[in-house]
């Protein structure tokens, strides 16, 4: 089966992410997501970008699934959504070293919910912010040592 290369539906945009948090509504999710991206940021030491209309991504890479699919997509990043903030984070369920210390840190959290590749936060409140700096450290040096090249 020859690879093909399917475009993803969300992709990098010319937005602002800076801009586009200070449109996010309630006042409370607004605040919390400059604290977020200040956290990615202050972590990955990498820009942001918009990918798609709602998720602030830092850093990206490329990969081949299986299926020969190619996808681009970012290393780390949330979205500030108005039930809950979602926070992808991939490298845990791409390895066994960084899952097992994601399970650690994630009983060490707080109150959350978890998704397929989702971290799931109501506010800031509810967890352990030095934790949650934790967790996001050690999911992007794993997706680095994963996926070494963007």
């Amino acid at each position: 089966m020859a690879a093909f290369m399917a475009e993803a539906k969300t992709q990098i945009t010319d937005v602002d992410p800076v801009d586009f948090i200070a449109e996010v509504e309630p006042a409370r999710k607004r605040e919390e997501a400059r604290e977020l991206h200040a956290l990615f940021h202050k972590i990955t030491g990498e820009a942001p970008a918009m990918w798609g209309p709602s998720i602030i991504g830092y850093g990206s890479y490329r990969t081949t699934y299986a299926s020969g699919r190619e996808v681009h997509w970012m290393r780390t990043g949330f979205s500030p959504r108005k039930a809950k903030h979602s926070l992808y984070l991939m490298g845990g369920y791409c390895d066994e070293i960084a899952a097992k210390r994601r399970e650690e840190l994630l009983g060490k959290l707080g109150k959350y919910k978890t998704g397929k590749s989702c971290l799931y936060i109501n506010k800031l409140a509810d967890v352990d912010m030095d934790v949650l700096e934790q967790l996001i450290a050690a999911d992007w040096e794993a997706m680095h040592r994963i996926y070494p090249e963007d």
